[in-house]
């Protein structure tokens, strides 16, 4: 079976185990809730891909076409990402703009309801086309925690099997995910960026300042003011030193702004899909790769599951991502450094839980830096290496990813 396959399969079972409803984060009482998503990714040890990059945003599930809403979410390339969302109860799906401060440095952000597409069966999902998947097994091996040895009763296995079509699960798919909190893009909100505005933010832009939101039967009142805690936290400079057989151990200084941290890996040995995280548990995976509440943040680093924001590296167990034969297999590992969400209201919340509250609307804000890098690539200069242009990675990065795709 081929690796796109056991991918392809493993990914099917795992969104089948994870919740996928989505509601409003905040109690609907107030006359116009915005939310807005701010995100920074980095690549580390791979700048410049050009158009390398286009191919591995369709891999890692970006789209192409330009900037989109959700992108902050699950960032492809390197760069700044914001999404802002409105619900405006008084004209749900009218047209509004977000008048934003210059050091932004795109003027103002149009918010326009969502364009329906429609989909042909068998295109959608994670790749496996309707009623085509093969008959096989696949064993799925799950490590974790920080250390370059693989500890006493690891790994946790899964095996999944297929026949006929039909799934079958042989141990527990159950583990942690991050509360999904987005809202429903649908045609009562109005979103940017949009069908009509596909711009990228700029490097080095700044949300800080004032934004006001104009439009028709928009709260006069809408206008509130960023701060640094609510803009755009800087890039994690990842590098990492040792191999995959002895064991990769990944460094990066503080975060600004970061209240934890969570590193996860996922890579194949031989025919058998493996997954690490530093998690001291067993049920932290993809999921957490995610924004989630400061109370889930706290509550998280207390239970082991994230590192405190003081941790600066964490080693991942030697052998774990190597063949039979010795040789390293590959795969990816991402990271998030998790940012504070906060709100925003009008008129402030009561101290007095007992008084009576009526806000006119209400603003959310959630804030993450993430990283994406190749398992056992030379990474000990990446920190340095940030953002410089170089005119030759493409070439050996993209072997990396055909090897990655094809073994």
């Amino acid at each position: 079976m081929s690796k796109r396959t056991l991918l392809s399969i493993a990914a099917a079972t795992f969104v089948v185990a994870i919740p996928a409803s989505s509601q409003s984060a905040t109690s609907g009482k107030a006359e116009a809730e915005l939310y807005i998503d701010v995100a920074t990714h980095s690549m580390p040890g791979m700048p410049a891909m050009g158009g390398l990059g286009r191919a591995a945003m369709g891999l890692f599930g970006g789209g192409g076409g330009g900037n989109s809403y959700g992108m902050t979410r699950f960032p492809a390339m390197p760069g700044q990402y914001l999404d802002v969302a409105l619900r405006n109860s008084l004209n749900p799906g009218g047209e509004a703009v977000d008048q934003v401060p210059a050091g932004l440095r795109l003027k103002q952000l149009p918010l326009l309801p969502p364009k329906v597409e429609a989909h042909e069966p068998g295109t959608g999902g994670v790749g496996i086309a309707d009623g085509q998947v093969p008959d096989s097994t696949t064993r799925i091996l799950i490590y974790w925690g920080c250390g370059t040895t693989v500890r006493k009763g690891q790994p946790k296995v899964i095996e999944i099997s297929t026949k006929g079509g039909k799934v079958a699960v042989s141990g527990s798919m159950e583990g942690r995910y991050a509360p999904d909190r987005g809202i429903n893009t649908g045609p009562d909100t109005a979103l940017w960026p949009n069908q009509n505005d596909r711009r990228n933010v700029p490097d080095g832009a700044s949300l800080a300042g004032e934004h006001r939101i104009t439009g028709d039967r928009v709260p006069e009142s809408l206008k509130f003011t960023l701060e640094q805690a609510h803009d755009f936290m800087p890039k994690i400079q990842l590098s990492s030193t040792g191999d995959l057989a002895s064991g990769q151990t990944w460094r990066w200084p503080t975060v600004t702004g970061a209240r934890g941290y969570f590193l996860h890996a996922m890579g194949s040995r031989d025919k058998e899909l493996v997954l690490w995280s530093s998690s001291e548990t067993a049920d932290a995976g993809m999921g957490v790769v995610d924004y989630l509440p400061n109370a889930t943040v706290d509550k998280w680093i207390r239970e082991k599951v994230l590192l405190p924001a003081s941790a600066t590296s964490c080693a991942m167990p030697g052998g774990i991502f190597t063949g039979s034969d010795g040789e390293a297999a590959g795969g990816m590992l991402r990271m998030i450094a998790y940012g504070k969400e906060s709100h925003i209201a009008w008129p402030p919340k009561p101290a007095d839980p007992k008084a009576a509250w009526d806000p006119e609307w209400n603003v959310r804000v959630r804030t993450k830096s993430t990283a994406m890098a190749m398992l056992g690539m030379d990474m000990s200069g990446a920190a340095q290496q940030e953002g410089a242009e170089k005119a030759e990675p493409e070439a050996p990065v993209k072997n990396l990813l055909k090897g990655l795709l094809r073994r």
